[in-house]
């Protein structure tokens, strides 16, 4: 997370977007600020609401306005992952006017982002209340962004899938196809790995569900199934492994989805595409 920080404040005052945050202070290299502000000038900064929403970022914005200046004192006025309506402040900034104003646009991006998919997410979750099912995301986030994207989601009320490559089996249709069938991609990744990560297998049929079934898999995704299909599955399957439902899962959708009492629901359009919240930074 550092880096990510330390590139969105580099990429606004040097050229090359490579400052090592050494030597000379970032708030110096910004022509604007520095040629209106005298160098002692204090400001006071609001961060304000202009919509309603969910919030989530403000710790990142903290630690950012600090690697700017650490004489700039961030304090949030509301938790991670509440809601918030327009007009209602977030937080409160205060120290070095040019370093207050080098500071404030990557801040604003970081929680405009970060709430927009905690707002989109709690949505999705609203929408499900209803039912047992838990919504949940997918890898498919802004490169770099994968892990505040992922504690945004957290924030809206939804739980992560894998973070990575590295911490779950997911057997999808391509790597099927390269071992030969399911049942052989299964025998080769418990070959490899033994128990040391959970399996989850990709179906596009009730027979492949059932062909997985057979081999007692962690989870078993059921991809791009229409709804009648999945209440079918979820019956096949009797308890027996949790059923997640996936592709092309909207806000219209996800109720029905949910109501065929699958365990959980992957929403790619929670990160890969979301609607940053309207804030803004009011200087005094």
């Amino acid at each position: 997370m550092l880096s990510l920080l330390r590139l969105s404040i580099a990429e606004d005052v040097d050229p090359n977007g490579e400052w090592d945050f050494e030597g000379e202070a970032p708030s110096r290299r910004d022509v604007t600020s520095t040629a209106a502000l005298a160098a002692d000038t204090p400001l006071d900064g609001r961060l304000v609401a202009k919509e309603d929403g969910v919030i989530a970022g403000l710790p990142l914005a903290d630690a950012l306005c600090r690697l700017v200046d650490p004489a700039l004192q961030f304090v949030p006025s509301v938790d991670e992952g509440e809601r918030v309506e327009a007009g209602q402040l977030l937080a409160t900034v205060e120290g070095p006017g040019r370093a207050l104003l080098t500071a404030e646009r990557p801040a604003i991006n970081f929680v405009g982002r970060l709430s927009g998919i905690a707002t989109r997410t709690r949505r999705f979750v609203d929408a499900v209340s209803h039912t047992e099912a838990d919504i949940l995301d997918t890898r498919k986030t802004l490169p770099g962004h994968r892990r505040p994207d992922k504690y945004a989601v957290r924030h809206g009320g939804g739980r992560n899938h894998r973070m990575g490559l590295y911490d779950m089996v997911l057997i999808k249709d391509n790597h099927i196809d390269g071992a030969g069938g399911i049942p052989e991609a299964v025998r080769r990744a418990r070959d490899a790995h033994g128990d040391d990560y959970p399996i989850e297998v990709e179906v596009k049929t009730l027979d492949e569900l059932d062909e997985a079934l057979a081999l007692a898999p962690d989870f078993i995704l059921l991809d791009n199934m229409p709804p009648e299909t999945l209440r079918q599955a979820v019956a096949r399957t009797d308890g027996r492994v949790p059923l997640e439902a996936s592709g092309g899962v909207t806000l219209d959708t996800v109720p029905t989805i949910a109501e065929t009492g699958v365990d959980a629901i992957s929403v790619g359009a929670l990160t890969h595409s979301p609607e940053t919240l309207d804030l803004s930074m009011r200087i005094h």
